[in-house]
C-alpha cells in the first residue's frame, strides 16, 4: 500500500497545481479586458501600460509552468470553476457580476469604477503574494522540485503585479484600499483556504479537464 504521507502531498500537489492553473488562466485572459481599458482611459500612460503587459505576460507564464507541471506527471488537471478564483469572487462582490459580464465601458466611463477595478486587482495580487510566502516553506512544496521552481518564479514576479496599481492609485490621489474592500479579501481567502480547498481535496469524483484552458483561448 503507497506510504499515507505520500499520497497526501500528490493529491495536496494535484489540487494546488489545478487551483492555481485556473487563477493563472484567468488571470492573463482577464488582463486583456483591463489592459483595454487602461489603453482608452490612460493613452499617455505608456510606464502603467507597460507594466500591465509585464503583468500579463507574467501570468501566461506562470499558466504554462503550471501546464507543464501537469504534463510532467502525465495528467491533466482538475477542472475548477470561478468557485475557486480568488478574483472572480472579489469582482462579484464589489461589482456585482462576472468578469465575463463586467461592463467594461462602463468602467472606462466611471472614475470611482476604474479606481475600484485598480484595487481590486492590487488587493488579490498582494493576497497572492503573501500566499505564495506561505507555500514556499510547505514541505510538500519544497518536496517537489518543479513545483519549488516555479512558485519561486511566482515570487519573484508577484510585486511587479500589485505596485503598478498602487503607483496609480497614489499618483491620482485615490485611495489604495476601503475596509469593505480588504474584508471582503479577507473572507475571500478564508473561505478558499478553509472550505473550497478542502473540498475538492476530499471529493475523489471531481472531473479532470478534457482539454487544456488555453485550447480555446490561446
Amino acid at each position: 500500500m503507497p506510504n499515507p504521507l505520500l499520497r497526501f502531498r500528490k493529491r495536496f500537489l494535484d489540487v494546488l497545481a489545478s487551483i492555481y492553473l485556473y487563477n493563472e488562466h484567468r488571470g492573463y485572459t482577464s488582463l486583456d479586458r483591463v489592459l483595454d481599458a487602461v489603453r482608452q482611459r490612460c493613452p499617455d500612460d505608456l510606464a502603467f501600460i507597460a507594466a500591465i503587459e509585464k503583468h500579463r505576460a507574467d501570468e501566461r507564464k506562470h499558466y504554462v509552468m503550471f501546464r507543464r507541471w501537469f504534463e510532467l506527471q502525465g495528467l491533466m488537471p482538475l477542472a475548477v470553476d470561478s468557485t475557486c478564483g480568488h478574483i472572480d469572487r472579489f469582482i462579484f462582490k464589489v461589482f456585482g457580476c462576472t468578469i465575463d459580464d463586467l461592463d467594461t465601458q462602463g468602467v472606462i466611463a466611471s472614475p470611482d469604477a476604474f479606481e475600484q477595478l485598480c484595487r481590486v486587482i492590487m488587493l488579490t495580487e498582494q493576497r497572492g503574494m503573501r500566499q505564495v510566502d506561505i507555500l514556499l516553506r510547505n514541505s510538500h512544496v519544497r518536496s517537489d522540485k518543479v513545483m519549488k521552481r516555479i512558485f519561486e518564479v511566482v515570487e519573484k514576479d508577484e510585486p511587479d503585479h500589485w505596485m503598478p496599481y498602487a503607483a496609480w492609485l497614489d499618483t491620482q490621489g485615490r485611495a489604495k484600499a476601503k475596509w469593505r474592500e480588504r474584508w471582503a479579501d479577507y473572507w475571500i481567502h478564508k473561505s478558499l483556504m478553509l472550505v473550497k480547498l478542502p473540498t475538492l481535496f476530499l471529493r475523489r469524483a471531481t472531473p479532470r479537464m478534457a482539454e487544456w484552458p488555453d485550447a480555446v483561448t490561446g
